[in-house]
């Protein structure tokens, strides 16, 4: 048995970390750039803290998925002002916008020498520029992993900037950011952090290390999400939430992902949809259409087994079957209002493209069956 298991520098979870920032910043530079979503409270409280440390920062909002485009403009920002350090606030699209900028300003040439997919995927050689990532919502675990998710608007694809050198130097998670989360937002965060306990669990190269990590996760994520949709005050629940998604991101960094984030790329580059919004709608439907080719083969069997774990997490029930663990995630996203992909635009004539992208995407590889086109296509109907 190998593997390996990698992740940020150093890892502060608790309410009232975030708090820390500026003393935390100044021992890695003295002009950070701070990379934010769209301006609020805590961009004004993060900002404060910075310069009563007498921190000179500069501003980058990300008011969007992020782009190659975007990436660009804060690199061009960051060298203009000298950055030292870069800091990334907010949900996914800003600490993949931070994360990115950071590990360009360290390397040369340009962000498509580097690039997956579309680029010249060069490897990263110079480690990133000292990078804090702040999570504010409880979703994409993207403060502990190593990629960059960034879309090409001209290519309609959503493609990864990946290197073990882009795991930040810090990573600041506190619960307390999470408590003002509208609860749609808490919803598709919330099931995207569990597609990224369930994937790495079941996928095609799982190790003993993110094995336990996903099972104490979605332990967490069973009990915390429908309570923090319920009642964003919950202060116990936004705990939990907090480390599911945490740990969702440990898990995926270090194992692999599967067929809903093969497909998330994709539909992200042609659909105004949050990826968290396209993984909880696609969750269900993925988990079924594994389920029903591991009954078929002998071979899967360990799959399926896991799968049964997974339901009895998620149940409460030491007697589950993997199917209740199905029923159980589509009962959530019903009772989270999870919009179909019809609503964000997905139509029929979009699936046989989507479905060949897919196939092609480095998350379907990990996942335990590799599907035919077909299957996929039909997987994204059910998901219309």
């Amino acid at each position: 048995m190998q593997f390996e298991f990698a992740t940020a520098t150093r890892i502060l979870f608790g309410a009232g970390v975030s708090q820390e920032v500026g003393k935390l910043a100044h021992s890695f530079g003295s002009r950070p750039l701070l990379v934010t979503g769209r301006p609020s409270a805590q961009t004004a409280q993060i900002q404060a803290l910075l310069d009563a440390q007498g921190l000179d920062h500069i501003a980058l909002s990300v008011e969007h998925e992020p782009t190659i485009e975007l990436v660009q403009q804060g690199i061009i920002l960051a060298r203009q002002h000298d950055c030292d350090l870069v800091i990334g606030l907010g949900g996914g699209s800003a600490l993949d916008t931070g994360k990115a900028i950071a590990i360009l300003l360290a390397n040369p040439g340009e962000l498509l020498d580097y690039l997956e997919v579309i680029g010249r995927g060069q490897a990263l050689a110079q480690p990133s520029c000292p990078y804090i990532a702040i999570p504010t919502t409880a979703g994409t675990g993207s403060e502990v992993t190593r990629n960059a998710v960034l879309t090409s608007t001209d290519q309609q694809v959503k493609v990864s900037l990946r290197s073990p050198f882009m795991l930040p130097r810090m990573a600041l998670v506190d619960p307390e950011l999470t408590y003002s989360l509208p609860p749609q937002v808490t919803a598709t965060t919330g099931l995207d952090a569990l597609t990224q306990l369930i994937e790495p669990y079941t996928c095609n190269a799982p190790n003993p290390l993110t094995d336990a990590i996903c099972k104490e996760g979605l332990q967490m994520a069973a009990h915390g999400l429908p309570r923090a949709y319920e009642n964003g005050s919950d202060i116990t629940a936004r705990q939990d939430m907090s480390l599911a998604s945490l740990f969702g991101g440990l898990a995926l960094a270090n194992a692999r992902l599967g067929a809903v984030h093969g497909f998330a790329g994709p539909l992200g580059g042609i659909l105004s949809a949050p990826h968290g919004a396209i993984c909880a709608r696609l969750l269900p439907f993925v988990m079924r259409a594994n389920l029903e080719a591991a009954r078929q083969s002998e071979l899967l069997n360990p799959v399926l087994a896991r799968y049964n774990e997974i339901a009895q997490i998620l149940t409460g029930s030491r007697h589950a079957q993997a199917e209740d663990g199905v029923a159980w995630v589509s009962a959530l996203c019903k009772t989270l209002n999870i919009p179909s992909l019809s609503v964000y635009g997905l139509a029929l004539a979009h699936l046989p493209d989507v479905a060949e992208k897919s196939a092609r995407a480095s998350s379907m590889k990990g996942n335990p069956i590799q599907f035919s086109l077909a299957k996929l296509e039909e997987i994204l109907q059910e998901a219309l």
